[in-house]
């Protein structure tokens, strides 16, 4: 079978590449719909190291995607049924690491093709089936996953005086991160800090919303999530070790291009437990889907996606880049490629 994989060749150029389906015994699924991540726009735009995009490119765009199985030489799937995808491909096995970390381990859309392909073809262990969740919302499951894994690195690492939580950051990764603590410490009072008033009206799900720059003096929390990423990073990274109580976590996962100051004399003295997030594996990806059958938690998701029209050729692929960069939160797309 003849496949088409739509590669990024350099900044804001996309190109077909055409080869056949490898002879390995794989599930093989067609693309329904995909969402688009800051990180692949940061690729389309050329806006990582030269030297990165060097190494990188060519590479087809997209860790965030669900479809159909179409075929399934292992026996595991049924043809038709719906599934979501996992992008992060497995590196050397250590009981004592995630595989989301793991030595040598690779993730889709960054250093190998992501799901920007006629189909895909991935091992049983790297597809996730699903029931009851709308194909738009499905193709965030990557994004909820990582989410998830940030909550159960943070029950591992946080001590149980968990009263009140806060998360630095108002666009699409706090809310899906508040949304999963809503669901799973639901005694928890969760705090969203950030700048776009627009943008914290959708935390209507939250205990208190505050603005960044004008936080109380009295303002203390016990953990802390850093959701902002980029120039960001740095005011809430200060912001949080300023608010937080001794022997605190913070749970870390905005990316930044740029290092970052870190008040480590005040990390000393709270005992501060700085913890970095990042990615998910398959444990992740069957409890965001359990969440996600939620219709309630489901129906939330949707109040942070803006669905564009259908991709049918490559000239929709900017458009949807486009049209991304001026949306608040998650665009998600058909793919009829």
């Amino acid at each position: 079978m003849l496949n088409t994989i739509y590669r990024l060749v350099s900044p804001g150029v996309i190109l077909p590449r055409f080869g056949d389906l490898s002879a390995t015994p794989q599930v093989v699924v067609r693309p329904a719909y995909m969402a688009i991540c800051h990180a692949d726009q940061r690729y389309y735009l050329g806006q990582r190291d030269a030297r990165v995009l060097r190494r990188k490119l060519p590479m087809a765009l997209i860790h965030e995607c669900c479809g159909h199985v179409v075929r399934d030489d292992t026996g595991t799937f049924s043809v038709g049924q719906p599934v979501v995808l996992i992008p992060n491909v497995p590196g050397q096995d250590d009981p004592m690491i995630f595989e989301n970390y793991s030595r040598g381990s690779q993730f889709l859309s960054s250093g190998a093709d992501g799901f920007m392909r006629q189909v895909i073809e991935l091992p049983p262990d790297r597809v996730v089936p699903f029931q009851h969740i709308p194909l738009p919302v499905a193709a965030i499951t990557e994004f909820v996953s990582v989410a998830v894994h940030a909550a159960r690195r943070f029950a591992m690492s946080s001590h149980s005086r968990r009263a009140r939580v806060g998360i630095w950051g108002d666009g699409s990764l706090a809310y899906v991160v508040a949304s999963v603590l809503k669901k799973k410490f639901p005694q928890t009072h969760i705090t969203v800090v950030g700048l776009n008033d627009l943008k914290l009206s959708h935390f209507s799900f939250v205990d208190q919303r505050l603005r960044e720059d004008s936080l109380p003096a009295s303002f203390q929390i016990d953990h802390a999530f850093e959701c902002c990423g980029g120039e960001g990073s740095a005011h809430a990274v200060e912001d949080i070790i300023t608010a937080i109580h001794p022997q605190g976590s913070v749970m870390l996962m905005g990316v930044s291009e740029s290092p970052i100051p870190v008040r480590t004399r005040d990390v000393l003295e709270k005992g501060l437990t700085l913890v970095g997030c990042s990615r998910s594996g398959r444990e992740d990806f069957e409890e965001a889907v359990a969440l996600m059958e939620d219709p309630v938690f489901s129906r939330r998701l949707q109040f942070i996606l803006y669905e564009d029209e259908p991709v049918r050729q490559i000239a929709d692929i900017h458009r949807v880049f486009a049209t991304d960069l001026n949306t608040p939160f998650k665009t998600v797309f058909r793919w009829m490629l």
